[in-house]
């Protein structure tokens, strides 16, 4: 069947991707939150009235896209973002040894400021949009190694303050799911390189103008839409930027 009527709506591609858009607008929707079990197979068929092989390939889309998490003998369930799941879906800079260490961030500054029209139109937000741009130190075993600066639409994660985001218990991206039910499930980076600040040149314990990575990151929940923006500045000497990348 290559057209179906789901919600009223027509649609004309296969059907599959119809009841995979299905599912990800229940989960915007904040119908099934993250960590939740999703429906069974058979439940999300008689649904969407469909064959139970049509959910299985919806289903499995949103696992390689690790929007879904599988648990053996226990059923399909709404990815978290766990520390353990942002360091290697999310974090690529491992040791020079291959040695791969959990990131710990120190807060640097936390402020509310007015978007640039650059940083807006990347967000695709209004111009002159209010953005919560904060800046970390971040430490690896112990090492200074990078700093991040950070910008989140104001408008994305209301009530966010410094000491709710000091205070988190795990990740930035834990903490926008949990609270702002925002899910990261993509990021997209563009790597540069160039001469470190000043201030941050001190920070990392290198010489002021020594070369740094520098890492552009758009971070996008569902339907491609960008929640937040990230630039770090890289000290490689004890650290490289690794992707392994397995999806062709």
């Amino acid at each position: 069947m290559s057209t179906a009527l789901i919600a009223g709506t027509p649609y004309s591609g296969p059907l599959y991707e119809e009841v995979r858009d299905e599912i990800t607008r229940g989960l915007v929707s904040g119908e099934w939150k993250h960590g939740e079990l999703i429906p069974s197979e058979s439940d999300l068929a008689k649904r969407f009235g469909v064959s139970k092989g049509t959910i299985r390939r919806a289903l499995d889309e949103l696992v390689a896209e690790n929007i879904l998490v599988r648990r053996q003998g226990r059923g399909t369930f709404v990815a978290t973002h766990t520390r353990d799941r942002t360091h290697y879906h999310f974090f690529h800079l491992i040791g020079r040894d291959g040695s791969k260490e959990v990131p710990v961030a120190d807060l640097l500054s936390y402020r509310v400021i007015r978007g640039t029209d650059e940083a807006c139109d990347s967000l695709d937000i209004d111009r002159q949009s209010k953005l919560v741009s904060v800046r970390n130190l971040v430490k690896l075993a112990g090492e200074p190694v990078f700093i991040d600066e950070i910008l989140i639409p104001q408008a994305f994660v209301p009530g966010l303050t410094e000491a709710i985001y000091a205070s988190r218990e795990s990740t930035i991206y834990a903490l926008y799911q949990s609270r702002f039910n925002i899910n990261v499930i993509r990021i997209s980076e563009r790597l540069g390189s160039g001469p470190a600040p000043a201030e941050h040149a001190k920070l990392l314990g290198i010489r002021a103008n020594a070369p740094v990575l520098i890492i552009d990151r758009v971070a996008f929940t569902y339907h491609e839409k960008p929640v937040e923006l990230r630039t770090s500045w890289v000290s490689t000497k004890s650290y490289v930027y690794h992707s392994d990348l397995r999806k062709v």
